[in-house]
C-alpha cells in the first residue's frame, strides 16, 4: 500500500463496533482491508462517547446508591464527596483501555488504519480528508482508497430539535459525558433508554430531574409492567414525568434554559441549570456521497441492504445504525461479521462463507437504570397485536432468595411461550443485572427451546438467574418455589 494512494480487498468506513468487527473478520479470513475513521481512536460512538463509559459512570453511580441503601440495614458511611475531575480521569481511563486494545489488535492483524472523512467518488473509489486533533479537525491532506469491497459503518449522529439555542447548558449524550455541568435541576428530552440512564448518573450526582417524552410512556418498546417497576423505584429522581407533552420552545437566559412545553397537563415554562437533548439519532446516510458508488440512501439517510447486508451496489455492504433499527452495538457486530464472510466468500471462492446470512431471530435490549430492564422477543403488547395467543410464565423476584439477600426484590422475570407450539417467543426482566440475565432467554429462543426445556435445565441456586428456570416451571405448573397454581 502506497502513502498516498491505497488499495484493499475491503474498505471500511467507520471504526465502531460494527466496523472494526467487519474489518478485523475480513482480516482474519485473508483479506486486506483499510479502515477509514474520522475520530482519533477506533470504537465510535459506543466505546468513546456512548454504551462503554455511561456505564462507567452508571456504575459509580451504582454503587452510591447502594451505599445510601445500607444505611437501613445498620452501614452508615459519610455522605460522598464528589471529585469530577477524577471521575471523567477515570472515565477516560476505561476509554483508553478498551480503545488501546482495539488498535493493538489491528496492528496484529495488519489492518491498516487511515484517520479521516471517507466520501465515495466512485464505485471504486473513496476519498479521505485527513483529520487530526481530539476532534475531527481536517488538515488539508488528501488520501484515495481504491476498494474491490466496501463495507459501510458511518453510524448515526444524534438528533438535535431545530428550535434549541446554542448554548453549553444544552447538551446531547455526548455533551453530557463529559460531566462538565453539576446542575441542580435537569431536564430529558425524550423518555428512552439514552436519556434516562444519563438521567440516573445526573440524579445520584446530586440533580432533581424532569422528562418530557410525547408519547404515553417512558422506555418505548418495553412491555408496560417492567416499566412500572422501574418508574415505582425511580420516582423520588423526579419532580416531573410529562408524558403525551411537546417541547415547543426554548430560550437561553442569565438564570438557565428556559423551556416550553405543549400538553394536557403542561407546566408553565420551566427553568433548567441543564436541558439533554435525547430524541432519538439519525444515520449518517446521506453524508458519504453514496450516490457516486451506486449505493441507494432513502430521504432518511438509512441505505437498504438484504439478509447478506448488500446494498442495491452489488460490491458495497453497509451494517449498523446506518441500514435501519434497532441502533444496537451488538446487531452491529453481527452484521459486520456476515458482510466480512460474504465478501471473504466471493473474493476466495468459498461457496460457504459467501451464503453466510444475518439470520438472527430476536436482537436483545437492555436499560442500564436502576433497576435495569431488558427484553428479547416478543412482548405482550406485540403479541396482542399479532394475534398470538401466548403463555405467560411470571417468576416474581420477592420469591428470589438472592434478589431479598441483595435487598433488591422488586423485580421480576417473564416468559412468552406461543401456545401453538409450546416454544419460547420472548421474555422480559426488570431487576438489578437483567441485562445480564436477557441473553439466556435469547439463546432459548433462538434454539426454540419450550418450558420443559428451561425448566429442567438446572441453574445455580441463590442466583438471579435462576428466576428464568422458575418462570418456565411456573408456565407447567412445576414451580415450587411459588404458591400452588389455581386448578381450573
Amino acid at each position: 500500500m502506497s502513502e498516498s494512494n491505497l488499495t484493499c480487498d475491503v474498505l471500511v468506513l467507520g471504526g465502531g463496533p460494527g466496523g472494526y468487527s467487519a474489518a478485523f473478520r475480513a482480516a482474519d479470513l485473508g483479506l486486506s482491508v483499510v479502515v477509514v475513521e474520522r475520530y482519533a481512536t477506533l470504537g465510535g460512538v459506543c466505546l468513546n462517547v456512548g454504551c462503554i463509559p455511561s456505564k462507567a459512570l452508571l456504575h459509580v453511580a451504582s454503587v452510591m446508591d447502594e451505599a445510601r441503601h445500607l444505611a437501613a440495614i445498620g452501614v452508615d458511611f459519610d455522605a460522598p464527596k464528589i471529585d469530577r475531575d477524577k471521575l471523567r480521569a477515570h472515565k477516560d481511563k476505561v476509554i483508553a483501555k478498551l480503545t488501546g486494545g482495539l488498535a493493538a489488535m489491528a496492528k496484529m492483524r495488519k489492518v491498516a488504519l487511515l484517520r479521516g472523512v471517507g466520501t465515495f467518488t466512485g464505485p471504486n473509489q473513496l476519498k479521505v480528508e485527513e483529520t487530526a486533533g481530539p476532534g475531527q479537525a481536517k488538515t488539508g491532506g488528501v488520501k484515495t482508497v481504491q476498494l474491490k469491497r466496501a463495507i459501510i459503518a458511518a453510524g448515526s449522529q444524534a438528533v438535535r430539535l431545530p428550535f434549541m439555542p446554542q448554548d453549553p447548558r444544552i447538551v446531547d449524550s455526548t455533551g453530557a459525558l463529559a460531566l462538565a455541568h453539576a446542575p441542580r435541576r435537569m431536564l430529558i428530552l425524550g423518555g428512552g433508554i439514552i436519556g434516562l440512564e444519563m438521567g440516573t448518573v445526573y440524579s445520584t450526582l446530586g440533580a432533581r430531574l424532569d422528562v418530557v417524552e410525547m408519547l404515553d410512556g417512558l422506555m418505548p418498546g418495553a412491555d408496560r409492567d417492567l416499566v412500572r417497576v422501574w418508574q415505582k423505584v425511580n420516582a423520588p429522581r423526579f419532580d416531573r414525568i410529562m408524558l403525551k407533552t411537546k417541547t415547543v420552545a426554548a430560550r437561553a437566559t442569565d438564570a438557565g434554559i428556559e423551556v416550553t412545553f405543549e400538553g394536557d397537563g403542561a407546566p408553565p415554562p420551566q427553568t433548567y441549570d441543564l436541558v439533554l437533548q435525547a430524541v432519538g439519532r439519525s444515520p449518517n446516510g446521506a453524508r458519504i456521497g453514496a450516490q457516486a458508488a451506486g449505493v441507494a440512501v432513502n430521504e432518511r439517510g438509512f441505505i437498504a441492504v438484504d439478509a447478506q447486508m448488500r446494498t442495491s451496489a452489488p460490491h458495497i455492504f453497509a451494517i449498523g445504525d446506518i441500514v435501519g433499527q434497532p441502533m444496537l452495538a451488538h446487531k452491529a457486530v453481527h452484521e459486520g461479521h456476515v458482510a466480512a464472510e460474504v465478501i471473504a466468500g466471493e473474493l476466495k471462492g468459498d461457496e460457504k462463507l459467501a451464503r453466510a446470512a444475518f439470520d438472527a431471530r430476536v436482537i436483545p435490549a437492555v436499560a442500564y437504570t436502576d433497576p435495569e430492564v431488558a427484553w428479547v422477543g416478543l412482548t405482550e403488547d406485540q403479541a396482542k397485536a399479532q394475534g398470538i395467543a401466548v403463555k405467560k410464565g411470571l417468576f416474581p423476584w420477592a420469591a428470589s432468595g438472592r434478589a431479598i439477600a441483595n435487598g433488591r426484590d422488586e423485580g421480576f422475570t417473564k416468559l412468552l411461550f406461543e401456545q401453538a407450539s409450546g416454544r419460547i417467543v420472548g421474555g422480559g426482566i426488570v431487576g438489578t443485572h437483567a441485562g445480564d440475565l436477557i441473553g439466556e432467554v435469547a439463546l432459548a429462543i433462538e434454539m426454540g427451546a419450550d418450558a420443559l426445556d428451561i425448566g429442567h435445565t438446572i441453574h445455580p441456586h441463590p442466583t438471579l438467574g435462576e428466576s428464568i428456570g422458575l418462570a418456565a416451571e411456573a408456565v407447567h405448573g412445576a414451580c415450587t418455589d411459588l404458591p400452588p397454581a389455581r386448578k381450573r
